[in-house]
């Protein structure tokens, strides 16, 4: 038995549905299942942010699809209570695992980070619990750069004024104003590189940090939008 969050699932058969999963200590798992009907259906838990205990078969099913094959899964405990930006922030995680992270992906660790984010985002919404999922993904995929040494080998200081250049890391700069962080422009805070490190960041680093973490997920996603980000540009509306 192994514990897992369901990410998205579509039909697959009449009775059956193909679901993507988040494994803990495996990562992304596709593996299909049959749903049931009446008082034997599981409709009910296969849905998103649902804490599932999960058994799959040593053989799959869709040999050609590269499916397993679940024998047992039930309810580990209630579903985490998402609402409002809560909830489009839910969605934009598993939107996110779906997209970045290949099936069986050794990320054992990235479970419990969004186990947390959910827990965090249950009891109240902020956008830094975004930005440390994240940054925590991007270092699963080996695409952060260190948040802990400049460009020369230097500790990145409070104090001073960094530019981040690709595939080197933050460039120390000689300038006394801060400034929005888009399309790898503007100057980043020492102060909130540091702060997203240590998961501590303060609302008047919010910007910057989502700013850098959009910047470094856009080669990874490629040019197709993500759903999740038209549903909070909807809500905006």
């Amino acid at each position: 038995m192994q514990r897992g969050y369901v990410l998205h699932h579509r039909q697959f058969r009449e009775s059956s549905v193909i679901v993507n999963l988040l494994i803990e200590g495996v990562g992304r798992v596709d593996a299909i299942t049959r749903v049931g009907s009446g008082k034997r259906s599981i409709k009910s838990i296969l849905q998103p942010f649902q804490p599932l205990i999960i058994q799959f078969s040593a053989k799959s099913e869709a040999k050609n699809l590269g499916l397993k094959n679940i024998t047992h899964i039930e309810a580990a405990a209630p579903a985490m209570p998402l609402g409002g930006n809560s909830l489009y922030s839910g969605f934009y995680l598993n939107e996110l695992l779906v997209r970045l992270l290949s099936v069986e992906h050794q990320a054992e660790g990235l479970f419990l980070d969004y186990h947390r984010a959910l827990l965090a985002l249950a009891k109240q919404f902020c956008s830094s619990h975004l930005r440390y999922f994240e940054m925590a993904l991007l270092l699963e995929l080996g695409a952060l750069p260190s948040l802990a040494y400049d460009t020369q080998g230097d500790l990145l200081d409070k104090h001073c004024q960094y530019r981040f250049i690709t595939e080197s890391g933050f460039l120390p700069v000689v300038t006394t104003q801060e400034s929005d962080f888009s399309h790898g422009k503007g100057c980043l805070s020492g102060a909130m590189l540091l702060a997203l490190a240590a998961q501590d960041l303060q609302p008047d680093q919010f910007n910057q940090a989502k700013g850098l973490m959009r910047y470094l997920l856009t080669p990874l996603l490629g040019n197709k939008p993500l759903l999740s980000r038209q549903l909070f540009s909807k809500k905006a509306d």
